[in-house]
């Protein structure tokens, strides 16, 4: 029996960078592919309470089982998960997400929330991202380290709680280069535009733009991606920090 990998995304079950996904890792893996009706990015790990969720079987793409869901990407995980699925899925696999989710924006995905999920289902999950957000945007090369990664995680695993954040340069170095590094530190800025509507009411558009605040530290995805290198940061879905030497005087409390 070969393995059964489960895709999912946050751009929707249309979207061109999962179809390449299940395109690619077909031949080596029994793939189930779950995605919602729509873009849904930047749901982090929003579920659905209070609508019911229905889930509608699509035409096969290259042998893989296809799905939609009106839900969110953490839905799809979660219904495939008890109710879509016939056996566990050997790894949970999200992408290709149109556009960056390096740094600080591994909070906000949708991808990275797939991801995350499947990693609190204990089974070995990567999200991968291109930093493009062209729709028709060239995925190409970032084939040969999508088998590679998921070759590998197949066969060896990730430790429990870990998951991996794949981000792919827009133009890849010459010869083509990964590294295992680290979140950069930054923030977005200036994230609302303001307008006036034909009521004279204003109104907000979301924007801005990214500030790395270490630009020069080598060991970041920023600065991998900023030099055409393919970054892959270990992700663990526990934020906690109880023993934070900082918070000494919060512990002193009790």
């Amino acid at each position: 029996m070969k393995p059964l990998i489960l895709i999912s995304n946050d751009d929707g079950i249309e979207a061109a960078g999962v179809r390449r996904l299940v395109e690619w890792l077909s031949p080596m893996a029994d793939i189930v592919c779950v995605c919602p009706d729509g873009p849904r990015s930047a749901q982090s790990m929003a579920i659905t309470v209070n609508t019911p969720l229905r889930a509608e079987r699509l035409p096969d793409l290259h042998g893989a089982q296809m799905f939609k869901v009106n839900g969110t990407p953490v839905d799809c995980i979660k219904l495939s998960m008890h109710r879509l699925l016939d056996r566990r899925p050997d790894m949970i696999v999200a992408g290709i997400n149109h556009g960056s989710n390096a740094a600080v924006n591994v909070v906000y995905s949708g991808t990275m929330g797939a991801t995350m999920e499947g990693c609190i289902f204990g089974i070995p999950s990567v999200g991968f991202s291109l930093c493009d957000h062209d729709p028709n945007a060239d995925f190409s090369h970032c084939r040969e380290w999508i088998e590679k990664i998921t070759a590998a995680t197949l066969a060896n695993g990730l430790p429990e709680g870990v998951c991996l954040n794949v981000n792919f340069p827009k133009e890849p170095a010459m010869p083509s280069q990964m590294r295992v590094v680290r979140a950069a530190r930054g923030k977005w800025s200036d994230e609302f535009k303001e307008y006036i509507d034909p009521h004279g009411r204003p109104f907000y558009w979301l924007q801005g733009r990214f500030l790395n605040e270490e630009p020069e530290a080598k060991d970041t995805d920023e600065w991998c991606l900023a030099h055409g290198i393919v970054s892959v940061v270990p992700t663990m879905v526990d934020r906690t920090s109880p023993d934070a030497p900082s918070l000494r005087w919060l512990r002193s409390l009790s």
